[in-house]
């Protein structure tokens, strides 16, 4: 069986780096994350500072049709096998289907995992692209394509999160679409993907700190749940806080431990928005988690990948259009070993349950309509059991990284369901018909929003360059499933 990369594998010419490169399993102690908004004396810098990184940006000019409002992106961090899930070979080899069978769907001709029967059933909300792919099995790397929408590496840009990297699509919108209403454009939950360093794709790279998105990095499962950052201290009312208000527009008038790079009065239009948050905000009121009906919190799963996205939901809700859910902490997916063991009993079974619930819940709320959802994890596994492809290991029953064709599954917003876009070859190593690239995920996501795709940017020197080189998948919106 041949398994070596194809550098002509794809009918489309896409820039692409295609060196392997190893991925090391690190698990020591890790680098302090990046600091998060919360209090710092008299509501220090913390709040008022994040809100003053939405700084002034041009607006876009769109094209094409505004689809969504909001975009849930569920993430399988460490990448999911598609040959297990979206993408079963039933007639290819045992080394190469596995032990898992397929099952029918609500849509006749579209088979899925026996252990994804919550989904079955619900076919008909949802289409599945089989011919993703890109040319780097390595998670930082293609974790960074992904979550931005590139196909290849900016300059300066390595396997560890810096400001040469290319910006998260919440950072985009948010440099294209500023907003002053104390709602973020973009929350990630419930994990900062690092391993010793942050991975790219997580914030604003290059476009600077002031649109980096929030990060809430607590588990909403987790009966103490609660977002510091947007809570007042014990004790404190209010009342109070218009107190504690005032007293700091005295201490601004002569304090210099603010950003000495912006006026006075600019920094107290952010204060005001970092009031009104902690005083009166939808966003507060959403990650009040424990306020939804336990009834609700039951269906989701009461499990973090349940919990997580019923977060989502509250999040979108309330107004913020880009919420990224990391289906487990870093290399959730990474399946090397027990592939299907663990598929089977840790990974398929809260999957199948929180993603069913999401999409019944925003459909009864009619929220579908205007929220598309996007699941995809940075590449697949490779088509054959075992292998070392990017590791030094051989382990029978795990699948290793492979870049070459993967699975992305999206609803809502104008999405036609119950169809299968692209395919994958006999093995599902490669593209058969109609490759997509992370891009056009990128293009997608912008378009959907109503961004147009080559919109200007600018990087930290100024030079502008295209929000996206990609082009919208237009089979997801037309039915024309190809």
């Amino acid at each position: 069986m041949e398994m070596t990369d194809k550098s002509n594998h794809s009918t489309k010419a896409r820039p692409m780096n295609s060196r392997r490169l190893l991925h090391q399993h690190s698990h020591g102690i890790n680098r302090r994350e990046l600091l998060q908004v919360g209090y710092s004396g008299l509501l220090g810098c913390g709040l008022p500072t994040l809100l003053s990184q939405q700084s002034r940006a041009v607006e876009s000019r769109t094209v094409g049709e505004k689809r969504a409002r909001s975009v849930i992106l569920i993430f399988l961090t460490g990448a999911p096998s598609h040959l297990d899930m979206f993408d079963l070979k039933p007639e290819a080899a045992a080394e190469v289907r596995g032990t898992f069978q397929p099952i029918a769907t609500r849509t006749p001709g579209m088979d899925v995992c026996e252990h994804l029967p919550k989904l079955a059933a619900r076919s008909d909300r949802y289409a599945v692209i089989r011919s993703m792919t890109h040319g780097l099995p390595s998670h930082e790397h293609a974790t960074h394509m992904v979550l931005t929408g590139i196909d290849k590496m900016p300059i300066g840009a390595t396997h560890m999160a810096s400001r040469s990297d290319w910006p998260c699509y919440a950072s985009t919108l948010d440099f294209l679409r500023p907003r002053r209403d104390g709602i973020p454009n973009g929350v990630m939950l419930p994990t900062y993907l690092n391993n010793g360093y942050g991975f790219s794709g997580q914030d604003a790279g290059f476009l600077g700190a002031k649109y980096d998105p929030w990060h809430v990095k607590q588990d909403p499962n987790d009966p103490k749940f609660r977002v510091e950052n947007l809570s007042l201290p014990v004790g404190m009312t209010v009342d109070a806080l218009g107190h504690r208000r005032q007293l700091l527009a005295r201490l601004n008038a002569q304090s210099a431990c603010f950003d000495l790079a912006r006026s006075a009065t600019e920094f107290s239009s952010y204060q005001d928005q970092a009031m009104s948050i902690l005083t009166a905000s939808a966003i507060g009121r959403a990650f009040a988690i424990d306020q939804e009906p336990a009834a609700v919190r039951d269906q989701y799963g009461r499990h973090l990948f349940g919990q997580s996205l019923l977060l989502s939901r509250r999040l979108v809700q309330a107004g913020v259009p880009i919420v990224q859910a990391n289906m487990g902490s870093m290399n959730n997916w990474d399946t090397h070993n027990s592939n299907f063991t663990q598929l089977k009993d840790r990974l398929l079974p809260p999957l199948d349950q929180s993603l069913s619930a999401l999409l019944d819940d925003l459909s009864a709320s009619g929220l579908l309509d205007e929220t598309l959802v996007v699941m995809v994890g940075e590449f697949g596994r490779t088509p054959q059991l075992g292998g070392n492809v990017g590791t030094p290991s051989y382990v029978p029953d795990g699948r290793d990284h492979w870049a070459g064709v993967f699975f992305a599954l999206f609803a809502g917003a104008g999405v036609r369901g119950g169809q299968v876009i692209g395919s994958s070859d006999n093995i599902a190593a490669y593209p058969a018909s109609n490759p997509y690239y992370p891009s056009d995920l990128g293009a997608t996501i912008f378009q959907s929003l109503g961004i147009d795709p080559r919109s200007m940017i600018k990087d930290r020197v100024n030079r502008p360059m295209h929000a996206s080189e990609g082009e919208s998948i237009a089979p997801l919106f037309t039915g024309a499933a190809s």
